[in-house]
């Protein structure tokens, strides 16, 4: 039996060792990703700046519903928006993307809306690919989640979740800055379509 548990042991050993090993890039401190085998983890951490209003506002509504002027909810209000995203919290930090998308107002009981959201990278490794997330986003909740239904460049076939909470929030100026962590699951393989 001790035989048995020893060789158990080294056998187990062997197998950790001939395991691929994670390995670690993203050189800045609102990307991060993870390699273990053919299976990437990349986290984002970053601020959208959200100005409703004034020269520089980013967010616009575009469509009312019948019933939004009188609705608790402002049911039937769509907006579009093209928000800048930054690495920290300041509005003058560096630019690492750009939020753009719509939120339609789809709640008659709660304030929520069914947002669809791109987030075009401009900035390091991943520079010009997108991470795409659509879902519920109830807004007065601390903390949100919504899922992560796609990509372009190197987020294709992507899937993960996004966690949005609201960092800062002035109303009178209509301005709002969104914390955003996402995490995307990509697989490495090459794509193979079949020939017709």
């Amino acid at each position: 039996m001790k035989n048995l548990t020893i060789a158990l042991m080294l056998l187990a050993t062997s197998l950790l060792l001939l395991l691929p090993t994670a390995r670690a890039t993203g050189g800045s401190a609102w990307v991060k990703t993870i390699t273990k085998g053919n299976k990437k983890l990349t986290k984002f951490h970053f601020y959208v700046h959200d100005p409703g209003a004034g020269p520089n506002a980013t967010l616009f509504k575009v469509a009312n519903a019948s019933i939004t002027d009188t609705s608790s909810t402002v049911f039937g209000q769509v907006m579009v928006f093209d928000d800048r995203v930054t690495a920290d919290p300041d509005i003058n930090s560096a630019q690492v993307a750009r939020a753009q998308g719509t939120a339609a107002s789809a709640d008659l009981q709660n304030l929520a809306v069914a947002l669809n959201m791109n987030f075009y990278i401009t900035s390091g490794e991943y520079n010009g690919s997108t991470v795409s997330i659509a879902g519920r986003n109830p807004l007065l909740a601390p903390s949100r989640e919504v899922p992560v239904i796609g990509g372009t460049g190197a987020f294709r076939f992507a899937r993960g979740y996004a966690v949005t909470s609201t960092y800062s929030m002035d109303l009178a100026a209509s301005y709002i800055v969104l914390e955003y962590t996402i995490y995307v699951i990509t697989y490495d393989h090459e794509i193979v379509w079949p020939s017709t």
